[in-house]
C-alpha cells in the first residue's frame, strides 16, 4: 500500500482534490491528511500488537481543539480589524491636532481613515497621514 508522506513537500494532493498549494502548506498537516494518515496507520499497525484506540482518540481530539483555536484566532482577527474600522471611521470630518517627534505642532481634517498591520492611519485633507493612538487630540 501507498502511503503519503506526513513531511511530503511536493504540493501534490494525494485525494486528487483541487486545493491551492499556499493554503496547505501553510496549515501544515489539515484535518483530512491527519485523517487519511490515521486511517493508513490502523490499516498498517501489526495484528499481533495492536495500537491502542485511546491513543487515536487523544490524537483527535488534539488535532480538532487546534483547529477550533486556529479559527477561532481567525474570526477574532477579523472582528476586531471590523471593530478597528468602525472606530475610526467616526474620524472623518473631525479636526486631529498632533505633535511630531521635532516638537512641531500639526492640525487638520479627517479625509480618509485606513488600516493597516500596524493600526489605523488618518488621511488629512492636505494629504498629511497620522498615525490614530496615543498623542493624537481630536476635536469636532
Amino acid at each position: 500500500m501507498n502511503v503519503p508522506s506526513a513531511t511530503d513537500t511536493s504540493g501534490t494532493n494525494p485525494a486528487g482534490s483541487t486545493s491551492t498549494g499556499a493554503t496547505s502548506m501553510s496549515k501544515g498537516v489539515d484535518y483530512n491528511t491527519f485523517l487519511q494518515l490515521l486511517i493508513a496507520e490502523m490499516k498498517n499497525q501489526d495484528p499481533t500488537n495492536p495500537t491502542d484506540t485511546s491513543q487515536y482518540m487523544s490524537q483527535f481530539a488534539q488535532l480538532s481543539t487546534v483547529e477550533q483555536a486556529m479559527q477561532t484566532n481567525t474570526k477574532l482577527d477579523s472582528l476586531l480589524s471590523s471593530q478597528s474600522l468602525s472606530q475610526a471611521d467616526g474620524l472623518i470630518g473631525k479636526t486631529v491636532s498632533f505633535t511630531d517627534s521635532t516638537g512641531a505642532t500639526f492640525s487638520g481634517k479627517v479625509a480618509s481613515i485606513s488600516i493597516n498591520s500596524n493600526g489605523s492611519v488618518a488621511t488629512l485633507q492636505d494629504g498629511t497621514k497620522v498615525a490614530v493612538g496615543p498623542g493624537l487630540t481630536i476635536s469636532g
